[in-house]
């Protein structure tokens, strides 16, 4: 039995001291980790876990007036394949080589950029080079794209199995496009460094968010990112731009431009009682033909103001009690020398005006008129003419939302930088020797819309944070009165008669939807230190007004430079611009409902709608799927006139060498019936032809230019 127990404590004490032993091992294996391998062991430990790894924040949308998304940042993914793990190189390749065919059969038939052999070569290859970084597509593709080939052979059964590697970056998208792009603005490549130019630049700190911080350690042969710090995502922008104006605004003036192959041309609309600025169009024609917005030139380009200026002469005049609105001014035959230079009037081969009054110097946009009676009021205190157009706030800078814009430049007569000389009056009174940004000329014809009141453009309504507005911005008010309610009255009748009047250059422009008041501008673009001349004449045409006339919601300007098409003309060029802006606005905002338009049992339409002039088998296929019954009539060119309740069909005569009459018919078909006659044809406006420079019946030859006008 003593045998028995002795060999128990023998057995236990074997096991204990063995224990004590491993523990002894133990702590001696720590000690020597924690001091001779210290330094080694830390290092490894350096290897698999990065700390302060910058967690980018998402950076800010920009909204439209509306709500609806203009700029956002989205991620899009590099895609790369990693040959070099373990699971494509177990048993010689084994998954690789059952899956490689799959897989690129995949590939080619989701991107359809390579054959499906030329995928399998590019895998196999990569594998035989054991490239650790292949780039399987070569552009970035979208997180849905991403999706559906994380679902391909291979690919699902995860990174660690197939190498697949994504490489995320962030992309500014817009979602309409071109409209606004300049002014919402761009965002640099490296999207660490903010916004570069519009409304991302100006706003870059308010929409860049503030970066987290995060520590990627390898845990369980993975890596695991943990966020220590969150980011804090950008704020967002509410604008004050409607897409619905700015893609009207867009599509008038490219369409103007194109017509008459126009280097740029700028369109801004803006709401007469808020400032808010609805569109601003910029654009820019490019080597090929086509059109851009490259710069923000509405707001940036100091140009001479040409005609659209006298307003502000004649506002001068008529504050300071220099002149009376029905004045006789004596223009003679339209030539006038001055300081030993010419103005000459539009109308100086016809024999000029003559005499006229005040009021018809501005509707028919008299230089000689206006320039005399400054000349008359000024001429021998220059000073007191500049310092009228300060008191009005000509001198001064907006604060404007968008990077880079300029204040307007009006010489001083005291200013020493640059020489007064004695016609530097004359040409200032009528948009000359000073440079006005477009978006100030627009301010200032607010001015006179809004009763006087001057106010500053805006482009933003509020910051938003989650959706909630923690910033704010409303109207701001330049001077309370710009001139006397008496002067102003008389302006916005003149300005009125430019469309109205019979000597009114603006005619065109005159719309039976809707009524505008406004002035044409006609200008010779300087060439810098070479002068007006140099390279042959270019012209920069505008128009300037507000509309609807008798209660104004929205002010417009509309200019073009350099049009090489068409002779100079801003009620013909700029003007027609803004009468399509006006009306297609008007038409946007009316409160017309489909109710009021409601068909009685008997009749198809309420009324008989206008078809214009055209191709008869096109206008009867129209009609009759609208269920509209036409007089059939046995010609290929067919015009009609309508009233209420009838329609008259009859046929149009078209002959080889003679001109057909194009009153009636769209562009497309009047381009495409004098396009057969191998005729040449300049199109200007909108709608319907009115008139044609040939009359109807005149003989003409291949190659003719003919010029036709729309409305």
């Amino acid at each position: 039995m003593a045998g028995k127990r002795d060999s128990i404590v023998l057995r236990f004490g074997i096991v204990y001291f063995g224990i004590v032993l491993l523990f002894v091992a133990v702590i001696l294996r720590i000690v020597y980790l924690q001091t001779a391998e210290k330094d080694e062991w830390l290092a490894v430990a350096a290897k698999s876990r990065k700390t302060d790894i910058v967690v980018k924040p998402n950076r800010g949308n920009i909204f439209a007036c509306d709500g609806r998304l203009m700029a956002s940042t989205i991620p899009t993914y590099y895609i790369y394949m990693d040959t070099r793990v373990p699971a494509l190189r177990d048993k010689d390749g084994q998954l690789f080589k059952e899956k490689v065919d799959s897989l690129a059969t995949s590939m080619s038939a989701y991107f359809g950029d390579r054959s499906k052999e030329e995928y399998k070569s590019m895998f196999k290859k990569a594998y035989r080079e054991k490239k650790g970084e292949l780039r399987i597509y070569p552009k970035r593709i979208t997180y849905a794209q991403l999706k559906e080939i994380k679902k391909m052979p291979l690919f699902k059964l995860g990174r660690n199995k197939s190498g697949l590697i994504t490489k995320e970056m962030l992309r500014r998208e817009k979602p309409f496009g071109s409209l606004a792009s300049r002014t919402i603005g761009d965002i640099y490549a490296d999207e660490s460094k903010g916004g570069k130019n519009g409304l991302e630049l100006f706003f870059n700190r308010e929409l860049i968010g503030m970066p987290g911080v995060s520590i990627r350690q390898k845990v369980a042969n993975k890596l695991e990112e943990t966020v220590t710090i969150e980011p804090i995502n950008g704020l967002d922008i509410l604008t004050t731009i409607d897409l619905n104006m700015q893609d009207i605004a867009e599509k008038a003036l490219v369409d103007s431009m194109r017509s008459f192959n126009a280097g740029n041309g700028y369109a801004i609309v803006m709401e007469v009682k808020t400032g808010e600025v609805k569109a601003l169009v910029n654009m820019y024609q490019n080597p090929d033909g086509t059109f851009t917005e490259n710069k923000n030139g509405a707001v940036s380009d100091q140009v001479e103001p040409g005609s659209t200026f006298k307003t502000f002469s004649l506002i001068a005049l008529l504050d300071e009690d220099k002149a009376k609105i029905d004045e006789i001014i004596h223009t003679g035959n339209g030539i006038w020398e001055i300081g030993g230079s010419l103005m000459r009037d539009h109308n100086a081969r016809k024999g000029g005006f003559g005499d006229i009054t005040l009021a018809e110097a501005m509707h028919g946009s008299s230089n000689v008129g206006i320039s005399k009676m400054v000349i008359k009021a000024w001429g021998d205190n220059p000073s007191g003419y500049v310092e009228k157009l300060y008191e009005m706030g000509f001198n001064e800078k907006f604060n404007l939302e968008i990077p880079g814009n300029s204040g307007p430049k009006i010489r001083h007569p005291k200013d020493k930088a640059r020489y007064w000389s004695q016609t530097t009056l004359a040409w200032m009174s009528i948009g000359y020797e000073t440079q006005i940004p477009p978006i100030y000329t627009l301010a200032f014809y607010n001015a006179i819309a809004n009763n006087g009141k001057l106010i500053r453009p805006y482009f933003v309504k509020a910051i938003l944070k989650n959706g909630e507005p923690i910033k704010t911005f409303t109207t701001e008010t330049i001077r309370k009165q710009i001139c006397r309610p008496s002067t102003l009255a008389i302006v916005k009748e003149t300005l009125l008669g430019v469309l109205e009047a019979p000597k009114g250059t603006a005619h065109v422009v005159s719309s039976k939807y809707v009524r505008i008041a406004g002035k044409t501008g006609t200008a010779q673009i300087s060439k810098g230190s070479s002068g007006y001349t140099a390279g042959g004449k270019s012209h920069q045409v505008s128009f300037c007004g507000y509309f609807p006339a008798d209660n104004p919601l929205y002010t417009c300007i509309v200019v073009i430079r350099e049009p090489k098409n068409g002779y100079p003309s801003g009620g013909g060029m700029a003007g027609t611009v803004f009468k399509s802006i006006a009306e297609e606005i008007m038409a946007l905002k009316s409160n017309l409902k489909p109710e009021r338009l409601k068909l009685d049992s008997t009749k198809m339409f309420p009324y008989m709608p206008e078809i214009k002039a055209g191709y008869a088998k096109a206008v009867r296929s129209v009609t009759s799927g609208i269920q509209l019954n036409i007089p059939t009539v046995n010609a290929n060119w067919i015009k009609s006139e309508a009233n209420d309740s009838t329609m008259r069909v009859e046929p149009l005569k078209v002959y080889k060498n003679r001109l057909p009459d194009l009153h009636g018919m769209g562009a497309k078909d009047a381009m495409f019936l004098l396009g057969q006659m191998g005729l040449r044809v300049q199109v200007t406006g909108r709608g319907k032809v009115t008139a044609q420079n040939i009359a109807a019946g005149s003989a003409v030859k291949k190659g003719q230019l003919i010029q036709i006008k729309l409305d």
